[in-house]
């Protein structure tokens, strides 16, 4: 459940490759089969369950009718092109209108009483009423008023837009045309809760917020057809006819020169001369009205735990001190005295670097390639859906993370894509790109969310939704499943693997640090320096995102650590019956869950499985 202003345009995650998928046919779900929980009622206990299953699946049905309705861009890129010529609104009394609506689907929600139903759907409300809940506690903190910053944000959102839609028919470029001559109307809604948002002292800090004048100042100047707007009409399908073609091109480019341009240069003036002088000083959330209070509700809210932030800053702590002992180990073997002196090798070998964008690219390809085949080997349920990897954008690449995924479409139109950067390709080390393959393609983000997707059973809120606790400890956590099945075989590689999962470990303690113990910015890039070998547009662009995404961060390491910590509870309580293959599906059975509801259910699949948890 998100505001309208901030599901904007929202990057949804994905990934790909072109390897063609095995299909298997599991259970759907591995703990069904083996629980006796589906009604056993007879008679009018019976009728009286069936009929409040109904009632549930109705109002979902309703709830996501809405959700598509209101956030047209979403219902677009999933596949529903019902309002395929509009944007979300916006304004203030959308925003408003839409809390509204949400209280009125948490009252029914909460009216529907679930005994007797099977799991999975007693498990549909359970969710739908926390994350509903969710919305409206947080509402208070007003986020949807600064909508805006380097790493998110329609200004960059939209842009990327085009190459999450559909462009198969006339009606899906006129629809497209519609949207882009009302990027006046939406950038001036952006701009008017931005301006609300100065009034009420919610600003993002100004360094980070000073990155954006320059995005927006590249997406308004340039020719139309440069444009990354003007992506759909470069090639166009043969199938629609060539009087067609001339017309939408004219027409498209005419909105982009006469509408997109102009609007980014309007936007690029504010934010350089009104908005961006009086961002906040501060980098940490702590120095936003309540800010301690809305730091909580983040870790919260991306941890689904009831950690507090010295709790997880201490963890962080302890995490780099553990992995970086097994760094040192590495280096041992390679003949360096210390972690220091190793540290040192690396920062200065220029054979640990890549040569170009296209090596970064193939390394990337290389590593999902090889993974694919060892999948079998770990999952009985696989992906169908394809993945494909491309360089990030060139807009956004500066100021973008190293890699990202994108989801697939759901009917299969459009594969999953990792976005790799490729942006100052020589001063990017590639002794972790091997780690960041599996974790955003396979076995990591594309395999979980593309199962997700094509589970039968789940409803669309889950197929498309979820905690980021689940998501990005998954990804972690298919890290180091590379090393199980025999990869890393270059010792650079697997310090490379241990030092993606320092990343997220220091993460637990920059963000707790500028968000909670008021570290400075500078703080932050200290440790990173101190504590890895971490290239320096990775160290800044790392930095820059803790500070305007609070709690984000913390997502990975606790969503990895909790996974370790089931599965070995599983191994220990089941011993010989323990399938690594039938661990991996229990886990993904049900879509990203929050941890505490993981955690039920993997002991639920121990006990049936025949398990001790004693």
């Amino acid at each position: 459940m998100r505001s309208p202003a901030v599901l904007l345009l929202l990057a949804l995650t994905a990934c790909g490759d072109s390897t063609p998928r095995r299909k298997s046919t599991p259970d759907p779900d591995p703990i069904e089969p083996l629980k006796a929980n589906a009604v056993q009622s007879a008679g009018a206990q019976s009728t009286d369950v069936d009929t409040r299953r109904k009632a549930l699946d109705r109002l979902l049905a309703e709830q996501w009718e809405y959700n598509l309705r209101t956030h047209p861009e979403f219902a677009s890129i999933i596949g529903d092109h019902r309002w395929d010529d509009r944007w979300t609104d916006a304004s203030p009394e959308a925003i408003a209108a839409d809390l509204e609506e949400q209280k009125k689907f948490l009252a029914r929600f909460e009216a529907i009483d679930t005994t007797g139903f099977p799991e999975q759907e007693a498990l549909n409300q359970q969710l739908m009423v926390r994350g509903i809940k969710e919305t409206l506690d947080n509402a208070k903190f007003e986020d949807w008023l600064m909508p805006i910053n380097q790493m998110n944000g329609p200004h960059i959102g939209l842009p990327q837009f085009p190459s999450l839609l559909r462009f198969t028919t006339v009606a899906d470029y006129d629809g497209y045309l519609a949207r882009l001559q009302k990027v006046p109307a939406l950038l001036d809604q952006i701009v008017a809760l931005m301006r609300d948002g100065m009034a009420k002292g919610l600003m993002p800090p100004k360094v980070q917020l000073a990155l954006t004048v320059g995005q927006a100042e590249k997406l308004g100047k340039g020719k139309p057809e440069d444009s990354p707007f003007a992506q759909p009409v470069a090639k166009f399908p043969a199938d629609i006819p060539k009087a067609d073609q001339e017309r939408l091109k004219t027409a498209i480019l005419a909105a982009i020169k006469d509408d997109v341009l102009p609007a980014y240069r309007t936007l690029t003036a504010f934010l350089r001369d009104e908005y961006v002088p009086k961002g906040r000083a501060d980098a940490g959330v702590w120095s936003l009205p309540e800010g301690e209070a809305r730091y909580l509700a983040a870790i919260v809210s991306n941890t689904t735990t009831t950690m507090s932030a010295d709790e997880i800053h201490a963890l962080g702590l302890a995490e780099v001190e553990r992995i970086e002992g097994e760094q040192a180990a590495i280096g041992k073997t390679l003949g360096f005295k210390d972690l220091a002196a190793f540290r040192k090798h690396i920062r200065k070998n220029k054979k640990l670097y890549a040569k170009s964008q296209k090596d970064i690219l193939d390394r990337y390809q290389k590593h999902t390639d090889a993974m694919y085949a060892k999948l079998p080997e770990l999952f009985g349920r696989l992906p169908e859906q394809k993945m494909i990897i491309l360089p990030t954008e060139e807009f956004r690449e500066k100021d973008a993370s190293g890699a990202e995924y994108q989801q697939g479409a759901p009917d299969g139109s459009r594969p999953g894509i990792v976005r790799v950067n490729t942006y100052t390709p020589k001063k990017r080390l590639w002794i972790d790109m091997e780690s960041t393959a599996y974790h955003e393609g396979v076995p990591g983000h594309h395999l979980q969310l593309t199962i997700q997707q094509e589970l039968p059973e789940m409803p669309p809120f889950r197929k498309f939704g979820g905690y980021t606790a689940f998501f990005e400890g998954w990804a972690l956590y298919s890290e180091r499943l590379g090393k199980e099945v025999g990869f890393y075989t270059d010792p650079y590689s697997d310090y490379g693997r241990l030092q993606d999962e320092l990343l997220r470990a220091i993460r637990l303690v920059g963000d707790t640090g500028l968000h909670h113990k008021k570290w400075t910015r500078e703080q932050v890039v200290d440790f990173f320096h101190d504590h890895s070998t971490i290239d320096e547009p990775t160290v800044q662009a790392e930095t820059n995102r803790y500070i305007v995404w609070p709690g984000q961060a913390l997502a990975y390491k606790i969503g990895q650590l909790t996974i370790l910590r089931l599965r070995d509870k599983a191994q220990t309580a089941l011993g010989d019956k323990f399938d690594i293959r039938a661990f991996h599906d229990t886990v993904l059975a049900a879509g990203a869950l929050p941890l505490d509801t993981l955690e039920a259910r993997i002991d639920a699949w121990i006990t049936a499985s025949g398990g001790d948890l004693k």
